[in-house]
């Protein structure tokens, strides 16, 4: 298997710290708002390799946080007049669900920044005994940034140019800092903030350190890979790698995996050009399985380019895998018997696809290619396996398109469409619920309406629907 690494920028032969073991940390979501499909790329590609190793046999710990303290969880917290701790849970629910609905696994651990203070502040101390930190007057502490030598290792980003024109890492604080390029580890509480005790002040720690603490904690000193999205780099994970090697003494993750921007109708994502969408909107109009399958139809490393255009070719995609499935299904109900010689050689033509499925796979998680081969299969299926075929045949072929579809994290069941009279029971159910005030129960028949592509619309005038 072969990894691309941001650090050499080369595709290297994927060796693990320790045999059948795999150490993932990604760097997840802040949680202030619905999750945007920006955010959704890298849960989805992730999760992907993640399978991949399972599906090679590899026990993997898989760690994804999510960043519970910060500027804009404040300032939303200030608009609505509640503890931040209120907007970051919120969210944290809501992202839950819309991985489940990109059937995004949870990972082995989801730590949060807050529930880290004490881990942060233990290792800004050893990295003020270690020389690699300075406290100053107000109680900032900054990061010394040139005492690191192979700092711009990972976004290869050359100090002295930073230095000279580059702005990007240069940081508000106060006139103490010895470097503009220092960048802080802790800064002093501001009015109406969260704030926690420490050696240096009342405060909270800067964004960069929680990634170096979670992955130390949950993961070890030393992790295989660290991913996250390309924005990612620099400055936040060239300053991880400054803090954690400086003060674990020791390479920090052994491959850095990014994947690339998605742009929206070829332009960028933002919220002044009107195409800023999140996973919701999106699960309004397609079953989160499209968005899923639309994700992987590129390489990870390559910018991906959202349109309905697209997303109507990917669920249509989608549909041909989902039917040829159904059709093995409802001929597994009526086989018999075991395979046949001339069937061994539809199985050998299909262990080939599988084959070539693993080889894009193994080459830097190819999903592209990978999706192609389980087109090949499908095929394959839809031609070669028909009635009279014997239940030995049907049952693998079904089950091996099952397996790599699985790997992508694709569900192979077509949802059970619902009566629209049943649709209106539920609803009635649901709002009974919010009337007793049992928002759980709630929550549980829309998510249920979901799983089975029925969308709830909250209007002025009651509760709506529509199949997703």
């Amino acid at each position: 298997m072969k990894i691309y690494n941001s650090v050499s920028k080369m595709k290297e032969e994927f060796v693990p710290l320790e045999p059948g073991k795999v150490k993932i940390y990604v760097c997840g979501p802040t949680v202030y708002n619905f999750i945007h499909i920006g955010n959704a790329r890298p849960m989805i590609v992730f999760d992907t390799v993640r399978r991949y190793f399972e599906y090679k046999g590899y026990q993997v710990n898989y760690v994804s946080n999510f960043t519970d303290v910060d500027d804009k969880i404040i300032k939303k917290s200030v608009e609505e007049g509640v503890d931040s701790s209120v907007i970051s849970e919120r969210y944290i629910e809501e992202c839950k669900k819309d991985m489940a609905g990109m059937n995004v696994r949870p990972a082995t651990t989801h730590p949060k920044a807050t529930q880290e203070i004490g881990g942060m502040q233990e290792m800004i101390s050893g990295l003020i005994e270690k020389g690699f930190a300075y406290p100053v007057e107000d109680g900032t502490v900054y990061y010394r940034t040139r005492k690191f030598k192979p700092y711009g290792k990972l976004s290869h980003k050359n100090l002295d140019d930073l230095q000279s024109g580059h702005r990007e890492i240069k940081v508000a604080g106060t006139s103490d800092k010895e470097d503009e390029l220092d960048f802080v580890l802790w800064k002093p509480k501001k009015e109406g903030e969260p704030y926690w005790e420490s050696p240096w002040c009342q405060g909270r720690p800067g964004w960069h350190i929680e990634c170096s603490v979670m992955a130390r904690r949950y993961l070890g000193d030393q992790i295989d890979i660290h991913a996250g999205g390309e924005d990612l780099i620099f400055p936040h994970h060239e300053n991880e790698i400054a803090q954690s090697e400086a003060y674990n003494g020791k390479e920090f993750a052994r491959y850095w995996m990014h994947n690339a921007f998605l742009n929206i109708d070829n332009k960028k994502m933002s919220k002044s050009l009107g195409n800023f969408f999140t996973v919701r909107e999106i699960s309004e109009k397609y079953d989160l399985q499209v968005l899923r399958f639309f994700m992987l139809s590129a390489h990870y490393r390559s910018p991906l380019n959202f349109s309905a255009e697209l997303m109507e070719a990917s669920k249509n995609g989608l549909e041909r895998i989902l039917t040829a499935v159904e059709r093995l299904g409802d001929l597994q109900k009526k086989a018999e018997g075991e395979l046949t010689a001339e069937e061994q050689a539809v199985k050998t033509a299909a262990e080939g696809l599988i084959a070539k499925y693993e080889a894009a796979m193994d080459d830097d998680f190819n999903t592209a290619d990978a999706i192609s081969a389980v087109f090949e299969l499908v095929k394959l299926a839809n031609t070669e396996v028909k009635d009279g075929s014997s239940k030995e045949l049907v049952d693998w072929v079904k089950a091996e398109i099952e397996n790599l579809c699985d790997v992508l994290g694709i569900i192979t069941e077509k949802k059970e469409e619902l009566l629209d009279s049943e649709i209106e029971e539920m609803i009635a159910k649901r709002q009974q619920a919010r009337k007793d005030k049992n928002f759980a129960l709630a929550d549980q028949i829309r998510n249920e309406l979901l799983e089975k592509g029925i969308v709830l619309l909250d209007t002025r005038e009651g509760v709506k629907w529509k199949k997703a």
